[in-house]
């Protein structure tokens, strides 16, 4: 599993946490600051990250702010003082995973973060496979997107090769080429894969004569 991200300027807290995560045997990484964490690490580096709201320098909200939109964002809990609850709660509101008062009860801690360490491994999974597919659909071809789409308004390869005005035989090469690069057998397999993906990432450039 990847490394839990603790995020204080506190070194008692740093050192308490990276102990309790130890006894777990779970990694944990500590950082003095939001900035040493930036110059380091990215979030998708992590299976977690628990962060504090207040700190010297910028604040744990300001970096949350900055990694809010990263391409993956691991689950994030907020430790914060009760000064800083409706912070903690806004910061929850805007994508955040949760938040618990210091002093935080080290069992209710564990508890969730061994439930955030589980959604993340579901959700990093299915980040994974939305990269790979975007990655396989980027492998395609102007041309094999073109009969990609096609495929995928459940044309027949005749119908195909009259749409592009291209042969049957040369509809017949992209269709193989096609389920080679997303590794599927057959046109139910195909749209089963990019149920979900909008056209737009299926279109293309538009197609070289090929």
């Amino acid at each position: 599993m990847r490394p839990i991200a603790i995020i204080d300027d506190d070194i008692a807290v740093r050192d308490a946490l990276t102990l309790l995560f130890e006894t777990r045997s779970w990694p944990a990484i500590a950082f003095e600051s939001a900035e040493s964490f930036l110059s380091e690490a990215g979030p998708a580096d992590f299976s977690c990250m628990v962060l504090d709201v207040r700190m010297t320098g910028m604040s744990g909200l300001e970096l949350f702010n900055k990694i809010k939109t990263a391409e993956y964002l691991p689950p994030v809990i907020f430790l914060t003082g009760h000064g800083d609850v409706a912070m903690a709660v806004a910061a929850v509101k805007e994508g955040a995973t949760d938040f618990l008062e210091k002093p935080c009860d080290n069992r209710v801690l564990v508890s969730k973060i061994q439930a955030y360490l589980e959604q993340d491994e579901t959700l990093r999974g299915e980040w994974e496979a939305r990269q790979s597919l975007s990655d396989q659909l980027d492998a395609l071809t102007p041309r094999e997107r073109e009969v990609l789409r096609e495929l995928l308004a459940g044309k027949l390869n005749k119908q195909i090769a009259d749409a592009l005005a291209i042969s049957i035989k040369t509809v017949e090469v992209h269709r193989a080429r096609i389920y080679t690069k997303l590794h599927v057998r057959s046109a139910v397999e195909l749209a089963a894969l990019l149920k979900d993906v909008p056209l737009t990432a299926i279109s293309g450039r538009e197609p070289s004569a090929h």
